[in-house]
């Protein structure tokens, strides 16, 4: 939500000055202009151009993680951190968009073919529960996950209203969990996380 600006005006008085919000398609003419670069990370939050949290290997590999458990499923298609359509002015970039397979490929994945919303956090968890979370629930995504890297758990959110998600559960290592789209889909929540101790991959391996 755009925030107004008290400033003094020269009579003495104060005068309210609004920021200038942007659209979806104006974001990504900037872009197309060199305006921004198209290596900036940067997502569109209720017409304000926000700059990304910068993402880590362990964050990389969990992205990746993700998206081969639900590529594959039958029925659904998945568009890895693209921008997700919430409405003219609200173009989040989440790490993973889970859709129904019928979405159509000529317009920008949005709610109306959501059926699961992911974020993969490592340094934005605050963000990603406190903006993120609120911004879904209003625009009708049916579930939102959570994967917190550093609290090596996932949060998981259904039951979305006007004033946000009404159910939430922790998913902890050992423990499984399954999409409300797949319930017959069994997920390891370590097999998301990866190792638990991030120097495990780099041990030097035994001769035979």
């Amino acid at each position: 939500m755009a925030v107004a600006t008290t400033i003094a005006a020269e009579s003495g008085t104060s005068a309210q000055v609004r920021p200038r919000l942007f659209t979806i398609d104006e974001l990504e003419a900037m872009t197309r202009a060199g305006i921004i670069r198209a290596d900036e990370r940067v997502e569109l939050i209720e017409g304000q151009i926000v700059e990304m949290h910068a993402q880590g290997t362990r964050h990389g590999w969990t992205v990746s993680r993700l998206s081969r458990t639900f590529a594959r499923r039958d029925g659904v298609v998945i568009t890895p951190q693209s921008t997700f359509e919430l409405h003219l002015r609200g173009g989040p970039e989440p790490d993973l968009v889970v859709l129904r397979d019928s979405a159509s490929q000529f317009r920008r994945p949005s709610p109306a073919d959501a059926v699961l919303v992911v974020e993969v956090s490592d340094t934005s968890l605050a963000y990603d529960r406190n903006v993120k979370a609120p911004l879904y629930a209003r625009a009708g995504v049916p579930e939102y996950w959570i994967v917190d890297l550093k609290g090596e758990r996932i949060e998981v959110f259904q039951e979305p209203s006007p004033d946000g998600y009404r159910a939430s559960r922790f998913y902890l290592r050992g423990e499984t969990l399954s999409p409300s789209f797949a319930p017959d889909l069994t997920i390891e929540v370590d097999a998301i996380l990866g190792p638990a101790d991030p120097m495990d991959d780099e041990q030097p391996s035994k001769s035979a």
